[in-house]
């Protein structure tokens, strides 16, 4: 009896580490078929909507195909009629149906370029690397008060006004934490480059503000992406 309740823990025993040999094969043959490509200005990446930033870095948007709508997935404006709508509507990679308000997606991709919802729209990031850059529309909102014998001032009844401004942001591809395009955000970002970051650093605030995209581009030229492709 003793003999026959071993050798069932041993087949057991031999049985889980065959499986964990399965599983571990599988995932580095998995791993083996993704491969990291430098990014260049040619490089296109995947079309598709981006549910968190996690898909850009992946390269793993929900892709067209997966996409339902209504609208015809050829033309070039397909995204625009898309994202007009309240919600989207696409499959998983398990085949589940699902949904998602649009003003919650991330962003999207069209013909390899990348669009991040930011501000009032979404919008197309035209400089991509380790600091990306982009610019969009901010809806700026302001408390007036109106008197009817002396005009607007603070004595009067309030009311908002709303205008639109055009601002520049700059975003850390890495985390996807965008922030305003100034000087002490340039400076924050090229901190993980010593020797950019006291080049910079030495210079007046005038050549500063003049010289930050150069900075910027210097930045990304010697800390290039990676993006993985399958």
């Amino acid at each position: 009896m003793y003999k026959i309740v071993h050798i069932k823990k041993f087949i057991v025993k031999g049985l889980v580490s065959l499986l964990l040999i399965l599983v571990c094969s599988a995932v580095f043959s998995q791993q083996d078929s993704i491969k990291l490509v430098k990014y260049t200005s040619g490089f296109r990446f995947k079309d598709g909507l981006y549910l968190s930033h996690s898909q850009l870095l992946n390269n793993n948007p929900i892709p067209v195909k997966y996409i339902i709508s209504k609208y015809n997935k050829s033309d070039f404006d397909f995204f625009n009629k898309l994202l007009n709508e309240e919600k989207v509507v696409y499959f998983d990679q398990f085949g589940i149906k699902k949904e998602i308000e649009v003003k919650n997606l991330w962003g999207f991709c069209r013909r390899g370029s990348i669009y991040v919802n930011w501000g009032d729209d979404f919008n197309r990031i035209p400089v991509v690397g380790s600091i990306c850059h982009f610019i969009a529309s901010i809806t700026v909102y302001e408390d007036r008060y109106y008197n009817p014998s002396y005009g607007y001032s603070s004595y009067s009844m309030p009311s908002t006004t709303t205008r639109t401004e055009i601002y520049q942001f700059v975003m850390d591809f890495e985390s996807g934490k965008v922030i305003e395009y100034s000087v002490d955000n340039i400076l924050i970002l090229l901190m993980s480059d010593q020797v950019l970051y006291d080049e910079f650093n030495a210079l007046s605030k005038k050549k500063q503000n003049q010289m930050k995209f150069l900075y910027l581009r210097k930045f990304n030229e010697k800390h290039p992406l990676y993006i993985p492709i399958e």
